[in-house]
């Protein structure tokens, strides 16, 4: 059977006619995505092996259980990679921010959201197959990621060669150092991409579930400053100084328990770690995967890179990075243009 004649079998299984797809935007993974007429309207999830949508379901589920807006399961196939789930409409928060919308309603309900999700106790354990719990988006995990798209994808696109150990030595010394005060915070769920493109605008509903989230088959367990830097220091849009401090301000508030001053150490570390790792993912994606179109964002990406560096908590990385990659260097590489 081919993947068409086994979506077919699915969808009509499901009461949906195969015929009723539409094309939905793609995101940089591997998965696809169609839209379902029917009643009600639906979301196939079209994710082969080797992508695995068990983590999805397990998450959907929690997410769903500590009352957030996720789109609800209609139908599942584990094993082939199929999920049809609930349509939750068109607009994005990134749609609606780059139409002019007004910023505040909208980070205001998506941190309130961030807020329910980190303070709920994360899964224990997952299903049948799956390691126990979730992953661990720890110190040496970020350290891992950076270094991964820094010197496997970016350094020979930008120079032409291998990078010398020595380099890759001291950056991950560096990446050490500058990630090692994460650890003193308890882990939480992090959705790792909570940001504009992620999250829908759901007005008819009220407080946090105003806010519908998806893409979130990532989560791991990781520092509560990484999913709030994702959606506020954003590498596709620029969000204006007073609503990124707005939304800390709220943010804080909500959780008395962190120390604001602890707290904002760790969103400066942990803006430094992903803007490094984001920059070079997108010549990653543009190399890799054929998907030249997000180096667009690259510009954007390594601006958000520069003033994450002239934070204190970032100064073992920008000492590093000032050595090996000097700030004139660091960009997309000039070979690499932006595709459609």
């Amino acid at each position: 059977m081919t993947r068409d004649e086994h979506i077919a079998v699915f969808l009509t299984r499901a009461g949906y006619a195969p015929s009723d797809a539409g094309p939905l935007a793609q995101d940089a993974s591997f998965r696809r995505y169609l839209r379902m007429r029917g009643n009600p309207p639906a979301v196939l999830m079209d994710a082969p092996p080797p992508e695995d949508v068990r983590p999805f379901l397990r998450i959907a589920a929690h997410l769903c259980g500590i009352g957030l807006s996720v789109p609800r399961i209609i139908a599942a196939d584990e094993t082939a990679g199929l999920v049809l789930e609930e349509d939750f409409g068109d607009d994005l928060l990134s749609t609606l921010l780059d139409a002019g919308h007004p910023p505040e309603p909208l980070f205001d309900a998506a941190v309130d959201a961030l807020v329910v999700l980190q303070r709920a106790a994360p899964p224990a354990g997952l299903p049948a197959g799956l390691p126990a719990g979730l992953p661990p988006w720890d110190a040496a995990a970020m350290a891992t990621t950076a270094l991964g798209t820094l010197f496997d994808w970016w350094w020979p696109a930008r120079f032409g060669i291998q990078p010398p150990a020595a380099a890759r030595d001291a950056v991950a010394a560096a990446l050490a150092a500058m990630l090692e005060p994460l650890g003193a915070e308890s882990p939480c769920l992090v959705h790792r991409d909570y940001f504009a493109g992620n999250l829908l605008w759901l007005p008819r509903r009220s407080g946090a579930n105003r806010v519908g989230i998806i893409d979130f088959q990532g989560a791991a367990l990781g520092h509560p400053a990484y999913d709030l830097v994702s959606l506020l220091q954003d590498a596709r849009r620029d969000i204006p100084a007073a609503v990124q401090q707005r939304a800390i301000g709220r943010y804080l508030a909500a959780r008395p328990e962190l120390d604001p001053d602890r707290f904002r150490i760790a969103y400066g570390v942990c803006a430094a770690q992903r803007h490094l790792r984001v920059a070079c993912q997108w010549v990653r994606l543009a190399l890799r995967d054929n998907r030249p179109q997000y180096l667009a964002y690259g510009p954007r990406t390594w601006r958000l890179l520069d003033d994450a560096l002239r934070q204190p908590a970032a100064e073992p990385l920008a000492r590093a990075l000032n050595h090996w990659i000097p700030a004139a260097e660091r960009g997309n590489p000039p070979a690499l243009k932006p595709g459609l």
